[in-house]
């Protein structure tokens, strides 16, 4: 006999048909409910118990959350590369003909929460999309928390890896690629899915003119070239997938979405993600952490715009030398004055994250809170132009084109109650005398509520029972309470409603019609209050593209203060950047560790590089003597100089720098199979390929994962190949001091060596940098300073001087120099 097919089942089953890439929240009165394998996934992913639904062989395997916690969940199953699909009821359960209508009112993916208890204030949450033309490979993103939305295109020529190392340095949460991949991506999809991204399919028609005509539908516009896209074709496919993809997950408006920005490369330094880590720009290489980071050092920033804006210049610093000037002649202004710096922390400090909540009430989703937050927030744009007032530099003159939006402030200050609940359709949003329709509702509420405070106390002195109270509950809605001690003293006309354990409760008949009266006008108000709230929310959606533009200013200043800060506080100079110029650092720090350590235990060093002086620096040295730090501060100075901060040294003279590489240390990826040394070869590979005479290169321990005499080749061809070839400035650390001799054949390549003072077997590093050559790597005194037993230590001895009379022919025969044979004559 078949298993009958209940209503409600038979509706679930139709949504989630519509929704099977997608977990199913399905709303079931307090709680989303899900079913079958949905219900299997979730308790399995978030621990919930397992129930079922229905008998036997129909029998559904079930699980369920409250609604009020479900973010929590939802951001877990995001983190754990789910969609999740929320299903609400969308009619009055009262008015219902069978069972309750329901949809899906959104859908939320890695790429496209707006929540925002599931969001990091100081990082954009991106949605990227990428499509291929025969030219080049086109990238999207999106911030549907914000509106923000930029394109790209990489020509084929550069290769798969350059688009790859863009994505990287975008770090979506979601990726949408097309359903048919080209054989110039160049296997792209496994690339990114190695790289930990979720992966989403959208349909690629590759067709360029319809995709143009979907996004001038989507903005209103008759020509894209308002927006600057002329020359972005690769990248159109790519934008409107991220557009039908948010249409399709949000299920309402966009408009917050307003505009797209097209950006070029080129147009920034490149950092790879190699040198990123290397530099700890982010996070540190060991604990993966923020703090020990350069962002640690950097980020001052009191809003979240602010710091999610220093995020973004700090992986893209600048190459237009007039735009970095707009930067630093701010932070010099900032930097001047200490009373300045602390009145525009001190309004900034009370300015919310204004371009998410913008995002928020443009797509509806704001509540009441919300606004009242932005209330706040604009209310501090007038002081803050006031102490920016007659200020010289052109980024800080900007504040005062801002608007005051006194007539947003007050209709927001008009309509919204100062400290609204969070929900929406329980009352207490609006204030009395904004809309008189609503005025009536309440008073006629209130007022029935009087006389329930009132009937109180008429029936405590008409029946003598000093205990007797008036009552509500959802169930049986208002009732008269009388103990059972006290059941005597009830009046006739009292009506038994309902018996407890050690009292009885009653209506009458009057209370019965008031009680229609009451919930009727508080079921109306409430109805009035949230379409009252809902019209001012949209009349304030209607000023999103302005509130955006403030967001950005403001954001603006708050990372040139937050800069100001930084280098007040420990004494950065103003960097001066010269096209065609050499690099000269005086008494140059490292950022990081002079932070970590103290600047009075932090050892400074110049930096000379020029076309006269040679832009090749061949350093050696022990380890623990500072090269790593030395060389690491340099490139840090460049970035810095770039993104418009001020610098840790007493002067800079700095080239645009166009891209920086590094190659330090060495670290297996076991997972891809390669060994340390292949690492190492690829990553030089692609400096040695990429790399351009204003390119700042770093080289730390080139060979050494190989054998010495193949390590020292490869280091010393290396070296001269980015002397001859490339020309670009490179610090270059080396263990092997006999390659030194390459200053010598080569005027543009200077030695340098990090002094050490020896005495005995006792070393002490100076942690300077001086000009010339080291005479020993001193490696067996620095195990000794690591700990080494002294037996150990002792033997390393004995052997060092076997190969040092190997090598000068001292000892062994012709026979015994032999390659293979010579090592073991040693032991």
């Amino acid at each position: 006999m078949a298993e009958t097919i209940t209503p409600m089942v038979k509706q679930y089953q139709e949504i989630k048909s519509q929704h099977k890439d997608a977990i199913l929240f399905y709303r079931l009165g307090d709680f989303y409910e899900m079913f079958n394998e949905d219900a299997k996934t979730a308790s399995r992913e978030l621990q919930l118990t397992l129930t079922g639904r229905g008998e036997g062989n129909g029998r559904m395997p079930m699980c369920g959350i409250p609604y009020h916690a479900a973010l929590n969940y939802i951001s877990k199953l995001l983190s754990k590369g789910y969609k999740v699909a929320i299903c609400e009821q969308v009619e009055d359960p009262s008015l219902a003909k069978g069972v309750v209508k329901r949809e899906v009112v959104k859908v939320i993916t890695p790429g496209t929460v707006q929540e925002e208890k599931m969001l990091d204030e100081k990082k954009s949450n991106y949605l990227l999309a990428v499509s291929f033309s025969n030219k080049a490979a086109g990238l999207a993103f999106a911030d549907a928390s914000t509106g923000e939305f930029k394109l790209t295109q990489i020509p084929v020529s550069d290769g798969i890896e350059a688009l790859l190392d863009e994505i990287k340095r975008i770090e979506p949460s979601e990726v949408l690629v097309p359903d048919i991949m080209p054989d110039l991506a160049g296997g792209i999809q496994n690339k990114l899915k190695d790289a930990g991204f979720s992966l989403t399919t959208y349909k690629d028609t590759c067709d360029l003119e319809n995709a143009k005509k979907g996004l001038k539908e989507y903005f209103g516009v008759a020509s894209l070239d308002s927006f600057g896209l002329k020359g972005f074709e690769g990248a159109i496919g790519a934008s409107l997938a991220i557009l039908e993809y948010l249409k399709q997950t949000q299920k309402g408006a966009l408009s917050h979405i307003n505009r797209i920005n097209p950006y070029d490369i080129g147009d920034f330094m490149y950092l790879d993600q190699s040198t990123k880590r290397n530099l700890e720009l982010f996070s540190t290489i060991r604990e993966r952490s923020a703090e020990g980071s350069l962002i640690w050092v950097l980020d001052r920033t009191v809003t979240p715009m602010g710091g999610r804006l220093l995020k973004k210049w700090l992986s893209q610093p600048l190459l237009d030398i007039d735009q970095i000037n707009l930067r630093l002649d701010a932070v010099e202004e900032l930097d001047s004055s200490l009373v300045l710096r602390e009145e525009l922390s001190d309004a900034l400090n009370s300015v919310s994250d204004i371009e998410r909540l913008a995002g928020r009430i443009a797509s509806g989703a704001a509540n009441a809170r919300d606004l009242a937050s932005l209330r706040q927030s604009l209310e501090n744009i007038p002081k803050i132009k006031q102490v920016v007032k007659d200020r010289r530099s052109l980024k800080i003159a900007e504040i005062q084109q801002m608007n005051d939006q006194n007539s947003l402030i007050e209709l927001i200050s008009g309509a919204i109650v100062d400290d609204p609940p969070h929900t929406l359709k329980e009352g207490n949003l609006i204030k009395k005398g904004f809309d008189a329709e609503l005025d009536k509702l309440k008073d006629l509420a209130q007022g029935g509520k009087e006389w329930i405070a009132q009937l109180e106390t008429r029936e405590r002195q008409r029946t003598g029972i000093k205990s007797l109270k008036v009552g509500y509950t959802s169930v049986f809605g208002y009732y008269i309470e009388a103990s059972k001690s006290n059941l005597a003293m009830v009046p006739p006309d009292y009506i038994r409603k309902q018996t407890l354990v050690n009292c009885e409760r009653y209506i009458t008949p009057e209370l019965k019609e008031k009680e229609s009266m009451i919930l009727n006008a508080e079921e109306m108000m409430f109805k009035k209050e949230y379409e009252v709230f809902t019209r001012v929310r949209e009349k304030v959606a209607e000023h999103t593209r302005e509130l955006q533009l403030i967001s950005c200013v403001l954001a603006e200043l708050d990372v040139l203060l937050s800069f100001s800060k930084v280098s007040a506080e420990n004494r950065y100079s103003r960097p001066i950047l010269k096209e065609g110029e050499g690099l000269r650092i005086k008494e140059g720090r490292h950022p990081v560790v002079e932070k970590t350590i103290g600047d009075s235990m932090f050892v400074p060093n110049d930096t000379v590089m020029s076309f006269q002086d040679g832009r090749f620096m061949l350093i050696t040295g022990p380890n623990m003597a500072g090269k790593s730090t030395y060389m690491r501060q340099v490139a840090l100075i460049c970035i810095m100089a770039q993104i418009g901060s001020f610098v840790p040294a007493n002067s800079a003279t700095l080239p645009v720098i166009d891209r920086i590489f590094t190659r330090i240390g060495a670290m297996d990826d076991i997972y891809l199979g390669q060994s340390t040394f292949m690492v190492e070869m690829t990553e030089t590979a692609n400096i040695l390929n990429n790399a351009t005479s204003r390119s700042l290169i770093i080289l730390d321990e080139i060979g050494r994962g190989t054998s010495t005499f193949d390590g020292m080749s490869i280091a010393a061809a290396v070296a001269e190949y980015i002397h001859k070839k490339i020309n670009a400035f490179t610090l270059f650390a080396t263990h092997y001091h006999e390659i030194t001799q390459l200053a010598s054949k080569h005027p543009g390549i200077k030695n340098y060596n990090t002094l050490v003072d020896k005495e005995g077997d006792s070393i002490v590093f100076l942690h300077k940098i001086v000009e010339g050559p080291t005479d020993q790597s001193y490696g067996i005194e620095v195990a000794k300073l690591a700990g080494l037993p002294e037996e150990v230590i002792g033997r390393a001895k004995e052997i060092y001087q076997t190969l040092e009379m190997v090598e000068s022919g001292v000892a062994g025969t012709k026979k015994q120099k032999q390659a293979g044979k010579d090592q073991m004559g040693l032991f």
